[in-house]
């Protein structure tokens, strides 16, 4: 879901008229029924109108598409800003531009994409701009059917526009570059290097084509992730599953096909003690059920055995977004129904009724569960 369209010149009409804000947070009540806050509310107007000076530009066409705020289907995820048209080749692009107030931050050692930063009212430890703009295009292309049939290009980068870059500064640190090398990071003073990343997609405007385009996608998993994610997953002997494994894995996977072709909703449990590979089960399934076009996902109360079996799967590969496939129960409690085809829960004797931090959120973890998916199985 796209909060706010339109064309540039209409994007620009209503930062000259102070209302680009006030736009989005109608849009953001009507569609999605909630209030916005003040700080939300001023980092748009910030962020927005530093946008307005980078479009204001003759050689960007005026009837390229811009989308604020598009919600990822089936995640928490939001594109703060997009640009749609396309090359001079004629080739379909959107650029990603994902935009922060940031003044200051501090590299993390030993890990390839945190940063400590000053945000939320406290230092806190988040991902690399970069990392989440290129983050946020891998998700859109491995799961949206028409970016991948109609060979949309996807181009992220991030717009620090308060923050002032120095030699040797830590948001080009070196465990950085793999992501910077994909989505680039343009800081205050760098507007025209901006403009020149933009003007280098988008050439000719599209009439919003595209965003209808990404906005009404089917959601499937692409070939690229089905292939990766079942040659990683052939790479780990310990997932070779053995006896009453193969049984309960053949009956699950016969069961939830059955509910995508006649849409009826099945739930499954299975019980076993510790040690009887069930979370085998549950990863080979994770694999066999994406390779048949289906948005799967596993799900466990607790994050450390997803950030085990994530770990297993993703193994050396840095760039590679297995991460929306591994979910917190807390997740869904506000989806639609038979958003998600198949649902994988593991230890599902830890599960909460309720949701948060202070467990006030939603109204049953499980109701919630079998509500999303067409087929849920509770291990």
């Amino acid at each position: 879901m796209i909060v706010y369209d339109g064309l540039k010149t209409d994007f620009l009409s209503s930062c000259e008229n102070d209302s680009i804000a006030i736009e989005i947070v109608e849009n953001i009540l009507r569609k999605m029924g909630r209030h916005t806050a003040k700080a939300e509310f001023r980092s748009w107007e910030n962020s927005l109108n530093y946008m307005y000076k980078v479009l204001n530009d003759s050689a960007i066409p005026p009837d390229a598409g811009v989308a604020i705020e598009y919600n990822i289907p089936h995640t928490s995820k939001r594109v703060d800003f997009m640009l749609s048209g396309y090359d001079d080749s004629n080739e379909s692009n959107i650029v990603i531009v994902e935009l922060k107030q940031w003044e200051n931050l501090e590299k993390v050692d030993g890990t390839d994409a945190l940063v400590e930063t000053y945000t939320g009212g406290a230092k806190r430890r988040v991902v690399h701009p970069s990392y989440q703009a290129w983050s946020y295009a891998r998700l859109i292309y491995d799961y949206n059917a028409s970016v991948q049939d109609e060979r949309v290009g996807l181009h992220p980068c991030a717009c620090l526009h308060n923050y002032i870059r120095c030699t040797n500064d830590p948001l080009d640190a070196e465990q950085y570059k793999d992501y910077l090398d994909d989505a680039p990071v343009f800081t205050k003073g760098q507007l025209s290097k901006l403009r020149a990343f933009i003007k280098k997609f988008i050439v000719k405007g599209d009439k919003k084509d595209l965003l209808y385009l990404i906005d009404h996608g089917k959601i499937r998993p692409s070939k690229s992730l089905q292939n990766s994610i079942a040659s990683m997953l052939k790479g780990n002997k310990e997932f070779i599953m053995i006896d009453d494994q193969k049984v309960a894995y053949e009956e699950i996977f016969r069961l939830s096909e059955l509910s995508q072709k006649d849409g009826r909703k099945r739930t499954v449990i299975v019980q076993g003690g510790p040690g009887t590979g069930k979370t085998v089960i549950a990863v080979n399934l994770l694999a066999d059920l994406t390779m048949r076009d289906q948005l799967v996902q596993y799900v466990s109360k607790n994050s450390a055995p997803r950030q085990v079996y994530f770990r297993k799967l993703k193994g050396q590969m840095k760039k590679f977004s297995v991460d929306n496939m591994f979910k917190g129960s807390g997740t869904y409690t506000e989806a639609g129904n038979n958003v998600v085809n198949t649902l994988l829960v593991d230890e599902a004797y830890r599960l909460n009724e309720k949701s948060g931090m202070f467990h006030n959120k939603g109204e049953n973890q499980i109701k919630e569960i079998v509500h999303t998916s067409s087929c849920s199985v509770f291990l």
